[in-house]
C-alpha cells in the first residue's frame, strides 16, 4: 500500500517542478508532464487548505454540534474608515 505524501511534501515537490521548469532547459515533452503534475499537486493543496479552513472555522455548541464560527463585530470595528 501507497502512503499517500504529505502537505509539506506536495509543497516541496511543487517548489521543484516550478524550479525545474523556471530554468528552462528541460525538454518539451517532460516539461509538458513536469507541468501537468504540478496542476494536480497544486489543486490537491488548495484542496487541502480548503478543508484545513473549513475545520479551522467551526466551532461546538453546547451540544457538542459543530457550528459555522462567525467573527463578532468587534473584529471588524475600525476598517471601514
Amino acid at each position: 500500500m501507497t502512503k499517500k505524501p504529505t502537505f509539506e511534501e506536495n509543497l516541496k515537490s511543487l517548489d521543484e517542478i516550478v524550479t525545474n521548469l523556471e530554468k528552462g532547459d528541460v525538454p518539451l515533452e517532460k516539461a509538458l508532464n513536469e507541468f501537468k503534475r504540478g496542476v494536480v499537486l497544486s489543486k490537491d493543496l488548495q484542496d487541502t487548505l480548503q478543508n484545513a479552513e473549513k475545520t479551522l472555522t467551526k466551532m461546538m455548541d453546547e451540544d457538542g454540534q459543530e457550528v459555522p464560527f462567525e467573527a463578532s463585530d468587534d473584529t471588524t470595528e475600525g476598517t471601514n474608515k
